[in-house]
């Protein structure tokens, strides 16, 4: 934990865009996302995806350290994965949004719901809204989505955005499909 400021002393924070859609806000990340994120990849379903090694959180300090990497590709990049956020309830729902870092296959607008909000549409709803940014934002034709082919959840919100499979890389030592979005034909 931080330590508490002295008084009157205010440390500016990272700006980022804030994006809403029907049921979602996609903001930047903030200390209190911390936990809620390590807890969603505690579940070892969402880790066996989304963590390097596909082990489950199990420290706070390694939840730390995976909310620092998001929060922190923000800061070196300009550009990150939103924290998604259900508007109804305020909780802290998963991570959606750009992702390139270095080695990366391309330009990828990602995902990843914790468990108890899947099955809702957030990530469909959340990418959608990402690519749209993205799309505005960046003088790219593509956006890629790496997804484990074990992952056939990520796969069929890969169809619903119109992507398509179009190679396949080895992320982290195990094979992945890269699904493309093109802008010749997103109808976000």
């Amino acid at each position: 934990m931080i330590a508490p400021l002295r008084p009157g002393v205010r440390i500016p924070q990272a700006n980022g865009p804030v994006i809403e859609t029907e049921r979602l806000l996609l903001r930047p990340w903030q200390g209190c996302d911390i936990a809620p994120y390590a807890a969603m990849l505690s579940d070892p379903g969402t880790a066996r995806f989304i963590t390097v090694d596909g082990k489950p959180v199990v420290d706070e300090m390694i939840g730390w350290r995976h909310a620092a990497v998001m929060a922190g590709h923000w800061v070196l990049h300009g550009v990150g994965m939103f924290v998604v956020e259900e508007k109804s309830s305020g909780k802290f729902a998963g991570r959606v949004g750009p992702w390139s870092p270095p080695g990366w296959p391309g330009f990828e607008v990602g995902w990843g719901i914790a468990r108890e909000f899947r099955g809702k549409g957030y990530a469909v709803e959340a990418a959608r809204a990402s690519i749209d940014w993205a799309f505005a934002t960046f003088d790219v034709d593509r956006i890629v989505h790496s997804i484990d082919r074990e992952n056939t959840a990520s796969q069929g919100v890969a169809r619903r955005l119109g992507a398509s499979k179009a190679d396949e890389v080895e992320l982290f030592g195990h094979l992945a499909d890269v699904w493309v979005t093109s802008r010749a034909t997103w109808r976000g």
